[in-house]
C-alpha cells in the first residue's frame, strides 16, 4: 500500500525552527525523488525542496535557500525538512510527495509528483 505520512508541523515564533518528517511506504525508497511542497490559503501549491534518492541531487526554492535543509534516511524510509529561521511567510500546509521521474528534482514542479501525503500545518507567528 502506498503511504506518505507527514509529521512535525506546529506553531512557532518567527526565527524558530521545526523539523518535518515524511515516512514513505509502498515504494522502493532508493528509486524515488521526494519533495516537500507548501500551500498557503489563496495561493498555489509551490515546491519548497526536493531530493533524489537516485543520485543525491537536491532542489530548494529561492526563498528557503540557506534556511531549510532536506535530507533522506534510507534506513528509515523517511525524508526530513529542517526549517530554521522561520518567517511568517513560511506559514502554510506542508505536503510531501514522491515520483519515480528522476527529472522532477530539477525544479520541484508539483505536477511532476504522483503520490501525496495529507499535509502538516506550519504556522509562524510574528
Amino acid at each position: 500500500e502506498v503511504q506518505l505520512v507527514e509529521s512535525g508541523g506546529g506553531l512557532v515564533q518567527a526565527g524558530g525552527s521545526l523539523r518535518l518528517s515524511c515516512a514513505v511506504s509502498g515504494f522502493a525508497f532508493g528509486d524515488l525523488v521526494i519533495g516537500w511542497f507548501r500551500q498557503a490559503p489563496g495561493k498555489e501549491r509551490e515546491g519548497v525542496s526536493c531530493v533524489s534518492n537516485l543520485d543525491g541531487d537536491k532542489y530548494y526554492t529561492h526563498s528557503v535557500k540557506g534556511r531549510f535543509t532536506i535530507s533522506s534516511d534510507n534506513a528509515r524510509n523517511t525524508v526530513y525538512l529542517q526549517m530554521n529561521s522561520l518567517k511568517p511567510e513560511d506559514t502554510a500546509t506542508y505536503y510531501c510527495a514522491v515520483t519515480q521521474d528522476p527529472g522532477a528534482v530539477v525544479d520541484g514542479n508539483p505536477k511532476e509528483f504522483d503520490y501525496w501525503g495529507r499535509g502538516t500545518q506550519v504556522t509562524v507567528s510574528s
